[in-house]
């Protein structure tokens, strides 16, 4: 009975319009913001901030983005890994060729490079969809590897188009222990991802949503379908690019093509399928799950093979993750097709009826 909006009453279209308008919502995000930026970095060690949490931050970054895509605007996408390779490697052009750039304004140029190739490749949504989209998409992929192999400008005449950084500084503060990469990746995620609520609930976001549902009907009414698919792939495009500067400056430090392949593709489009298609909050429940769950089968799958006498090694152990993974998107798509978003909904709903049956 906790989780009940009676009697909060909306007095003005402005309180109306919040991004969380019931009360007990804001307190939640604000809990989880002090627990996030006070708590965590009082009580993780090292190893939590390097193995899972800015992998986490980073790739929850890059599912909202290809949220904005595939869940908002119905675009399918397999070219993310691409866009992260150009705002990884233009955030580095940026930050190694231009004297004093400050490492924000880096990622963020490096998000507008990752931007402009987003629209160039964005531009057969306006031609097919589907499949068809899928494929196009997919040679940006092909493509941003070859450019980045075989242009060596591009990794500052690196042969191997292996490229690293260094003393990376906000402000005069240092980023480069694991609890200060941490902070600065929070704080772009807590942005970003508030910016990316916002815009989806305007009127943009109302445009991706009716090219989503039925683009014929949306032209109807009115609805300029380049646009709103342009602007999707832009957006979508913008923040996964600034995803992979912050996985190549703050995760990985030194980097090369293969670090952005196929596979970082898939991996984030099957974020969203499993946390959930048009939602925010889903994006994080995808990231979270990808991360977590090839440690925890690390840890379990050995243990339980254990008692009833089978040792597995840690080849068998990576290809039970493939299988299992491959068995827990099948069942998703089949049973939740709305994803862990959903189920966190549903739970909402329940509990603004508890304790009464319903």
């Amino acid at each position: 009975m906790f989780y009940r909006e009676n009697g909060q009453f909306k007095t003005s279209y402005r309180a109306d319009q919040q991004i969380f308008p019931i009360t007990q919502d804001r307190i939640a995000i604000l809990l989880l913001l002090v627990v996030a930026f006070v708590a965590v970095p009082a009580l993780a060690s090292d190893y939590l901030f390097r193995a899972i949490l800015i992998p986490f931050l980073i790739y929850s970054l890059a599912a909202v983005g290809v949220n904005i895509l595939v869940g908002y605007c119905g675009q399918i996408s397999l070219g993310s890994g691409a866009f992260m390779a150009v705002g990884a490697y233009g955030a580095y052009n940026f930050f190694v060729r231009v004297p004093g750039m400050p490492l924000v304004l880096a990622l963020l140029l490096g998000g507008v490079c990752a931007m402009l190739f987003g629209i160039l490749f964005g531009l057969p949504s306006l031609r097919v969809k589907g499949l068809y989209l899928a494929v196009a998409t997919l040679a940006a992929q092909f493509f941003a590897d070859w450019m980045f192999l075989r242009i060596s400008w591009f990794t500052n005449n690196s042969t191997t188009g292996a490229v690293s950084v260094s003393n990376l500084q906000l402000f005069g503060w240092a980023i480069e222990s694991a609890l200060s990469k941490y902070l600065f990746c929070l704080a772009l995620l807590v942005v970003i991802a508030l910016l990316a609520k916002n815009l989806v609930r305007g009127a943009i976001g109302r445009e991706w949503m009716a090219i989503r549902d039925m683009d014929v009907a949306a032209a109807v009414i009115g609805i300029r379908p380049m646009y709103a698919k342009l602007t999707a792939f832009a957006v979508s495009s913008f923040i996964v690019g600034v995803a992979g500067a912050l996985w190549g400056f703050v995760y990985l430090g030194s980097w090369e093509p293969a670090a952005f392949s196929v596979d970082q593709s898939f991996r984030m489009l099957f974020m969203v399928i499993i946390g959930g298609v048009g939602s925010i909050m889903g994006s994080f429940f995808g990231a979270a799950f990808i991360v977590i769950l090839p440690i925890v089968l690390n840890l379990l799958l050995p243990f339980l093979l254990g008692l009833v006498g089978i040792e597995i090694s840690t080849a068998g152990i990576s290809h039970a993750e493939l299988m299992i993974f491959g068995a827990l998107i099948v069942w998703f798509l089949i049973v939740e097709p709305h994803g862990l978003a959903r189920l966190w909904s549903v739970g909402k709903q329940k509990m603004r009826l508890w304790p009464f049956p319903h």
